[in-house]
């Protein structure tokens, strides 16, 4: 798969696609529908006929396990786990992208006075967002001006003025570390957005991968093949030859306009109204023929942005503790109806004492779990970590509130709707040890069924009047 049209014709393919040919407005009706279908695990969703509009536009690509599963490369009866393990094994080679001369991304050009992103049909999602939100579906690209490391990341985009995009680089996060430092060399921040495009590429500028790693050598491992990337035009940033939309621009640090609010994937606002934020100013764009617009919904759990979310921060902190090569790690796992990052299960053989406070802490000294993690359970390794019944089953009859952990400050994030708006910067965290502890020379006996017993029951499943 090179791109989103390969998408569309594998989801086509696969029943798992729908074309919506009846005209539907870009004014909330087109978020609305994709939401509701979201909540029902529909198919993704090609809107054909946006009112005012020939552009189409496409959501809910990354709803369920079949679809992502689709974007993986892996066989469609995956799970989500098997998703992730893949993710981390394929984690551990680099395939850095291949640059070429053009692609088709360079087939159509705006800039100077031409230059409008009202060209394309940009979705309002929720009756109190401040506006329309051109990034959400999408990733944005940067350089860090010392070392040269290229960072993928997803921060939402408002559609401000026709060349002119709010954004928002959280605090910490790697472009808002890449932009301080162009500001102190007094310069702007050249940026490039991509619209439309592999779907993995998106999946990657969700999660949160460790400083000085570029998103494109992991997508190009998974594919099994370098992604190929052109320059842009205006700076030196690389690109997908294949992307549908890309908007070349720049940050100016020391500059802001009124962005905002947005409904964020939490069920909740992460402001009251607007404030002052950064923006891309717009240099050029260009696009494919016939161009495809990407979007995903967000709102409360679960839906296309959890089930993405919960792919990529459950992979990434998976990854991140096999880099420190602490041993019996089993599974992780991120649930998507907690958005993939606020709660973290971790399965571990115990092979020593103090191992599971050692994986506990380990969670939220990663890149990802540093980041808004705030509750971690470690559970032994006869329990799933996403077989949520054994979860609360260990949290029931091995867990002692006397073992675990409160970590009073680490940092948070400003979309965490249980802290107040105004401080948003710092949370707890609760490292819950579930597991029978590791030194005691007495453990609990567990009943089991004797084996014999069940083979020979078994065998008269169907005699005893048994259908299933």
């Amino acid at each position: 798969m090179k791109d989103l049209r390969d998408y569309i014709a594998k989801c086509e393919e696969e029943g798992q696609l729908k074309r919506i040919k009846a005209e539907v407005d870009w004014n909330l009706e087109l978020s609305h529908i994709a939401k509701l279908n979201e909540e029902k695990k529909g198919p993704a969703l090609l809107f054909e006929n946006v009112k005012g509009y020939k552009t189409p536009v496409i959501t809910s690509t990354c709803t369920t396990t079949e679809r992502l599963s689709i974007i993986m490369g892996m066989p469609k009866n995956s799970s989500l786990v098997d998703l992730m393990r893949e993710w981390v094994k394929m984690g551990e080679k680099k395939v850095p992208p291949k640059w070429v001369d053009t692609g088709p991304c360079k087939e159509n050009k705006m800039t100077g006075n031409d230059i409008d992103l009202f060209r394309f049909p940009v979705p309002k999602f929720f009756p109190r967002d401040g506006g329309r939100y051109f990034g959400t579906a999408h990733f944005v690209v940067t350089k860090d001006p010392e070392t040269g490391w290229v960072n993928v990341g997803t921060y939402r985009l408002q559609l401000l003025q026709k060349n002119i995009l709010g954004s928002q680089f959280i605090k910490g996060k790697h472009s808002d570390i890449m932009l301080k430092k162009y500001q102190a060399m007094k310069k702007p921040m050249p940026v490039a957005v991509v619209v439309g495009c592999d779907p993995l590429l998106f999946i990657m500028g969700a999660s949160r991968f460790s400083a000085f790693e570029s998103e494109y050598d992991l997508a190009g491992s998974i594919r099994g093949e370098p992604i190929e990337v052109v320059k842009c035009d205006t700076n030196d940033l690389p690109v997908p030859a294949t992307a549908e939309i890309v908007v070349e621009g720049e940050v100016d640090a020391d500059k802001t306009l009124p962005e905002g609010p947005f409904g964020e994937y939490t069920g909740y606002y992460s402001g009251v109204g607007t404030d002052e934020r950064n923006f891309i100013k717009v240099n050029r764009v260009t696009f494919r023929n016939n161009p495809i617009f990407m979007a995903t919904t967000v709102g409360r759990a679960v839906t296309d942005t959890h089930m993405t979310l919960a792919l990529a921060y459950g992979a990434s902190l998976w990854q991140q503790l096999v880099a420190m090569k602490i041993p019996g790690i089993k599974a992780v796992y991120c649930p998507p109806e907690a958005a993939g990052r606020f709660i973290a299960i971790i399965s571990l053989k115990q092979m020593y004492p103090g191992h599971t406070d050692q994986v506990l802490t380990a969670a939220i000294s990663t890149e990802m779990g540093a980041y808004g993690l705030k509750t971690v359970i470690a559970v032994d390794d006869d329990v799933d970590p996403w077989d949520i019944p054994r979860v609360m089953y260990a949290l029931a009859f091995r867990f002692q509130p006397n073992r675990s952990q409160v970590i009073k400050r680490g940092r948070s994030t400003p979309l965490d709707p249980s802290l107040p708006i105004d401080s948003r910067w710092i949370t707890g965290r609760l490292l819950l040890d579930a597991t029978i502890p590791y030194d005691w020379k007495e453990k609990p006996v567990q009943i089991a069924l004797d084996p014999e017993v069940v083979k020979k029951v078994q065998g008269r499943w169907k005699e005893l009047g048994f259908n299933n």
